[in-house]
């Protein structure tokens, strides 16, 4: 009949049935992995590699998150007047802060996988306390770090009550049951997509010596090759070694006894190994590359941008790192307040809210934990706030939220194991408190961690994605509101960006600099637009028509609205020690 679908037939090919679950995951949130894991492969003889799985894949987590967390201070601390030393003591507090929030997170907050870290969100409104004129008379640089340092304190201090307020007092709960699988798509899709000017631009400056393909080439090898072929791509290689080498018998041997034992290889070694550490196998392979390349004097001729960029012996925080020192908070001294930046920070707080929401529910989903009550992801939130204000007290130059590349490793690993984002928080202190041993591993050239943002920010945006299975795609409202609120999403902070770009300044443009943060930040953010647009619409258009409800695929969410209507709620999402009896979840 005109404008329906044909009633299906009897055989008919069936579409995939929507999970409330992720499948396939090898552990999810409540199911750690064992400790230590004998594996075993021949190749002529028996060798025994023994694994401790979960503290590997928690050092993963450990190496994943520290592109954030020296991209951020390598780009403000020197605006601020600060050198290599306070570059590295930068450093070391934002990582020791991190592990801090990311263990409350994992044990009070949401209790999801997630890792909280520093944020591109709070950069703006950081660069305009920079460059405010009450600091541009200091002449000593050092006397100027810490004078702004202690500026950006005052106004995160500030600017985390608006998430603890909203979060602990249940405000935020009573907005995200308004949430749809349809209105959460265009948010996480661009919590993941949106961040794409940190990826390839990041990767092109090295672009000349093959870090793209080698970095890509070997994250995509080790994570997605079946393991019969990756075997049989390595002994390939290897044969062609020898045969190169003039050594064609040990060539054609080692071909033979991979041919003979490849189950064996493939299934124990190849699925245990090369699919979960992916990002630590190919970033040892060309951070090594790096290093040869820069004792070979590959870089000699190179712009100072490649060279600082590329290079593994120009980051400085080596040599700027004391060997051991614990942060603490304060130690820039007092903090200074300034209403007109406090309000600043606190919309660019609320723009950080609205993302690690999305970022949340990517983490809920990657985890393979059924979505969150709001009064959890409310709970979250408020933690959430507790984090910035350590970041305030501590002095780390930023806010903190979700970090989005940590929730794309969870979807590539499968591993979704809470007590594997708990060590590697273990991880992030250790090494904050050891500062030289830190550094080592903070010292990972930008373009690595720009190659590997491209395969993270990937896998969230495709998370976002996935929700469309509980939704209508044939419904002519869901197209709309779909296709508008994701290109509004691209296409209105294109617009800001670009203006910044050329002109120095945002299309808010007033003498008062926090005011044109508070209108160019929220503006500048893609989830951040594309979310509110989502379910601004999603809760207005045809609301009352009963059929829109299983359009938008709320019906899917109705067991989920609040925490004592589905058991699996109180599996993933309790508190522990028994503090459910305290602070009960609604």
């Amino acid at each position: 009949m005109a404008g329906g679908a044909a009633p299906a037939k009897t055989g008919d090919p069936a579409p995939h049935p929507p999970k409330d679950q992720l499948p396939n995951v090898s552990y999810c949130i409540t199911s750690p992995p064992p400790w230590r894991e004998s594996l075993s492969f021949y190749f002529g003889v028996v060798l025994f590699l023994i694994l401790a799985e979960a503290i590997l894949l928690g050092f993963q987590h450990f190496i994943v998150m520290l592109g954030t967390t020296v991209l951020i201070p390598s780009a403000l601390v020197p605006q601020m007047g600060g050198g290599k030393e306070e570059k590295a003591l930068v450093v070391q507090t934002l990582l020791f802060v991190a592990g801090i929030n990311t263990l409350l997170q994992t044990v009070f907050g949401t209790r999801l996988p997630a890792v909280i870290g520093g944020s591109y969100t709070f950069v703006p409104p950081t660069i305009s306390i920079i460059l405010a004129g009450r600091y541009s008379n200091i002449v000593d640089p050092v006397a100027k770090f810490r004078r702004v340092m202690r500026g950006i304190q005052g106004a995160l201090i500030v600017a985390s009550t608006l998430q603890i307020v909203l979060g602990f007092s249940g405000l935020w709960r009573n907005v995200t049951r308004f949430l749809s699988p349809l209105s959460v798509v265009p948010l996480i899709s661009l919590v993941g997509f949106g961040l794409y000017e940190l990826g390839f631009p990041g990767v092109s400056i090295i672009l000349y010596v093959s870090s793209l393909p080698f970095l890509l080439g070997y994250g995509f090898l080790f994570s997605q090759v079946d393991a019969h072929e990756l075997v049989w791509l390595l002994m390939i290689d290897i044969r062609g070694f020898f045969v190169g080498s003039g050594c064609k018998m040990r060539g054609d041997w080692l071909a033979r006894t991979c041919a003979v034992n490849s189950d064996c290889c493939a299934t124990k070694f190849g699925k245990n190994v090369f699919e979960r550490f992916a990002v630590l196998i190919s970033v040892a392979i060309v951070w090594i590359y790096a290093h040869i390349l820069t004792v070979g004097g590959a870089y000699n001729g190179a712009p100072p941008k490649t060279q600082n960029t590329c290079r593994t012996d120009r980051s400085g925080l080596i040599s700027g790192a004391p060997w051991i020192r614990v942060p603490y908070p304060f130690q820039w001294g007092a903090p200074t307040f300034d209403a007109g930046e406090a309000f600043a920070m606190m919309f660019a707080s609320f723009v950080a809210l609205v993302e690690s929401t999305g970022a949340f529910i990517a983490v809920s989903r990657a985890a393979s934990a059924t979505m969150m009550p709001p009064s959890v992801l409310s709970r979250g939130v408020g933690w959430q706030g507790i984090a910035i204000l350590l970041s305030g007290l501590f002095g780390t130059v930023t806010g903190s939220s979700v970090s989005v590349e940590n929730a794309g490793l969870l979807t590539l690993t499968r591993v979704g194991s809470r007590r594997v984002v708990q060590i590697s928080a273990g991880f992030m202190i250790f090494f904050s408190i050891l500062g030289k041993f830190g550094a080592v591993f903070a010292s990972i050239p930008s373009p690595i961690v720009a190659a590997l943002y491209c395969l993270f920010f990937a896998y969230v945006g495709s998370v976002g994605l996935s929700f469309l299975q509980f939704c209508n795609l044939n419904s002519f409202r869901t197209k709309f509101i779909l296709g508008f609120s994701i290109f509004l999403g691209l296409s209105i902070p294109q617009y800001f960006n670009e203006y910044t770009a050329i002109n120095g300044y945002g299309p808010v443009h007033t003498g008062a600099r926090w005011f044109n943060d508070m209108i160019n930040v929220p503006f500048s953010s893609e989830a951040f637009v594309a979310g509110i647009i989502a379910y601004f619409l999603d809760n207005t258009i045809q609301r009352k028509d009963p059929t829109v409800r299983k359009d938008r695929g709320k019906h899917w969410w109705d067991k989920f609205r609040s925490f004592k209507t589905d058991s699996r709620s109180e599996e993933f999402y309790s508190l522990p020690f028994n503090l459910n009896k305290y602070f009960p979840s609604v």
